[in-house]
């Protein structure tokens, strides 16, 4: 939305309304912005969560993992949990071929990985970004 929209909305004027946005950016509050894309116009038919056990927890394992998720572009999200389990990962491919794949050649043979347990989702119902502002 424009500056113009968002000040209306706040009951602001433009200027004092452009200024409380660029303190939030500067001070971390607001981190980026971004378009949603719908993954299925792009191709991308599937989307997987898989749940990745480590042979260990060390530190260095964990951010070798993790570095090594990073350059895989079919992992949207990577998470990791307390519990038995270390990691959720979010995964997108173009089909169940595509990520049968990806999960053969890219994640189960990774370096400390014990276990991959995954689950194709069927339905999303409800997709929201960034968190809950109360009202003020």
């Amino acid at each position: 939305m424009t500056n113009v929209e968002l000040a209306r909305r706040a009951g602001l004027t433009a200027p004092p309304c452009l200024r409380r946005v660029r303190a939030l950016e500067e001070s971390g509050v607001i981190e980026s912005y971004h378009a949603k894309l719908n993954a299925s116009a792009l191709g991308y038919g599937i989307m997987v969560f898989a749940l990745v056990s480590l042979k260990s927890q060390a530190e260095d394992d964990l951010r070798a993992f993790e570095n090594h998720v990073a350059t895989l572009p079919e992992v949207r999200e990577c998470h990791m949990l307390n519990g038995e389990i270390d990691f959720i990962l979010k995964i997108v491919a173009h089909d169940l071929q595509a990520f049968q794949a990806f999960l053969t050649s890219q994640l189960t043979p990774a370096p400390n990985v014990a276990s991959v347990k995954t689950s194709l989702t069927i339905r999303t119902s409800k997709d929201s970004s960034g968190i809950p502002v109360d009202p003020a």
